[in-house]
């Protein structure tokens, strides 16, 4: 389910290796096995010339780099992410595009995230190039690292083709949120109960041309290891609308976490999809028997989640709005709503 990540049996313990081209992050419960996989590694693939590069490197313990992240397993059940050199180095990057931007904010986005002004400057096409830079190199730590910057982003990355002033003020208010955070970590762990919990939330005509925003992320427990902030891809009728087409783009991501858990050798109890629309909810599990005169002509493909609901693959459940944590990658949220989401998506308090 992962072509970067293979597993195999030694001695009746699992050992599995992820790579990302030429790095690797091998585990195992067993140092010999690990040991011997290193050797066989070596005899492969190194090949050390005469100023001593092409040796292979090998770092063991509990604190470990891979692919720009820190990844520190000292604390027992959890992993902690953060990014501190790429982080400094954004804002390094971004004192040289604007010297003069100071300060800090205490949300990732304005309130106006998502409002667009036709009549505001566009960027020159130097500012354009660094506006896209910008976007593109926050966009990495926020696959990485940092899901609570994922609103913003995805908002900013539809703008790169044509940025305006508006859309640089919008960043500088990112990077004004991520110097205030630069330390914050993902802080990842799982309960043991076996429960996916997705947390989906579609919110209805938020862009310029009347299209809907999907949002929605995982939890094992603390924290948020996957999580999804995009536009939605076709125009809809109602806020209903909008939510069933949400759990439809994070459809592959919901089954392919159970199917990805389960052969990794981990049992997956249930696999749920929490929302607080009662009327898409009542879509996804009855299908076309729900749909009424203002929801008839939704194209029969949104209700592949009712054959996933009906085969036990995934089940759907009401969630209070004000503990839906889908509405961060949907909403500019502010105050108090946005650091108690931010806190759970980044695991600093667990769920």
């Amino acid at each position: 389910y992962d072509p970067c990540v293979a597993n195999r049996m030694v001695e009746k313990k699992q050992q599995t290796i992820c790579w990302h081209v030429d790095d690797n992050k091998l585990s195992c419960v067993s140092a010999k096995a690990n040991d011997q996989f290193i050797e066989i590694l070596r005899q492969e693939y190194e090949n050390i010339f005469k100023d001593g590069t092409g040796k292979l490197t090998v770092h063991r313990g509990k604190h470990l780099k891979y692919l720009g992240m820190n990844l520190d397993f000292s604390t027992k059940g959890i992993c902690k992410v953060t990014m501190p050199e790429y982080i400094a180095e954004l804002l390094t990057i971004w004192e040289t595009m604007d010297p003069d931007d100071k300060g800090t904010k205490d949300s990732a986005a304005p309130k106006d995230l998502f409002g667009v002004d036709p009549k505001c400057e566009k960027l020159p096409p130097k500012g354009r190039e660094k506006y896209h830079k910008m976007v593109a190199k926050i966009l990495f730590a926020t696959k990485r690292a940092r899901p609570d910057t994922g609103t913003a982003v995805s908002y900013l990355t539809t703008r790169v083709q044509g940025p305006d002033r508006n859309d640089w003020r919008k960043l500088s208010h990112l990077m004004k949120y991520i110097r205030a955070t630069k330390e914050l970590p993902l802080i990842l762990g799982a309960d043991g109960t076996g429960i996916l919990k997705w947390y989906v939330d579609g919110s209805y005509t938020v862009h310029p041309n009347m299209r809907g925003h999907t949002g929605g992320g995982l939890t094992l427990g603390r924290g948020f290891p996957i999580s999804a902030s995009t536009k939605q891809k076709m125009n809809t009728r109602s806020s209903t609308e909008s939510e069933l087409v949400a759990v439809h783009d994070l459809m592959p991501s919901i089954l392919w976490t159970r199917y990805f858990l389960e052969e990794q050798g981990y049992a997956v109890n249930e696999n749920l999809i929490l929302q607080d629309n009662i009327s898409a909810m009542l879509l996804e599990k009855n299908g076309k028997a729900s749909s009424s005169k203002r929801t008839k002509h939704i194209n029969i493909r949104y209700f592949f989640v009712t054959d996933m609901i009906k085969k036990d693959m995934l089940d759907v459940r009401w969630c209070p709005t004000a503990d839906m944590v889908g509405d961060f990658w949907t909403k500019p949220t502010q105050g108090s709503l946005f650091r108690k989401h931010r806190d759970l998506i980044m695991g600093v308090e667990p769920k």
